[in-house]
């Protein structure tokens, strides 16, 4: 019940940008997100693809890193049995718009499901690790910071993408 509360306020925490937002390289956002999780990423022999190419985006940075964290540890724990797992961080572009993403060739998400993993305390599996808060967490800095986000997965067995979009400046 304590972690529980505890990561209430960081959900509340977050709809506020804490620290003073700067401009930082994407990569360097990634860099730092996966950080803490290389040991788990090469115990489980996951192969980790990075773009090189990632524009200057604007906000406060260990909010920004959390979110990277967040999913990429999100892709490592949905991995399932996959006998290949794969992670992908990159960036497409729609018209204007520049989408950031973390895919995996991991277990995959029923489209009936896509909205609810974004609610708080909702698990989709109640026998996985955690509060169910990851992600609503992810939620609220990437909205505080003038995005969104959305998850895409054609279903069970067929992988995830988490998209989202943040405001962006000229190198």
């Amino acid at each position: 019940m304590n972690l529980m509360i505890v990561n209430l306020l960081d959900v509340l925490r977050a709809g506020h940008v804490l620290n003073i937002s700067e401009s930082v390289t994407f990569h360097e956002i990634i860099q730092k997100g996966i950080e803490p999780l290389r040991k788990h990423i090469n115990e489980e022999q996951i192969r980790l693809e990075i773009e090189s190419e990632f524009p200057l985006v604007h906000g406060d940075r260990e909010r920004l890193t959390e979110v990277v964290e967040a999913l990429v540890e999100n892709a490592i724990k949905y991995m399932g049995d996959q006998p290949d797992p794969q992670i992908n961080i990159g960036l497409r572009t729609k018209g204007d718009e520049q989408i950031f993403f973390v895919s995996d060739n991991g277990m995959g998400i029923d489209p009936e499901y896509h909205e609810r993993v974004f609610n708080i305390f909702e698990k989709l599996n109640p026998q996985s690790e955690g509060t169910g808060i990851g992600l609503a967490l992810v939620r609220r800095i990437v909205e505080t910071h003038g995005g969104r986000i959305w998850v895409e997965s054609e279903g069970l067995g067929k992988g995830t993408t988490f998209c989202f979009t943040l405001p962006t400046t000229k190198l």
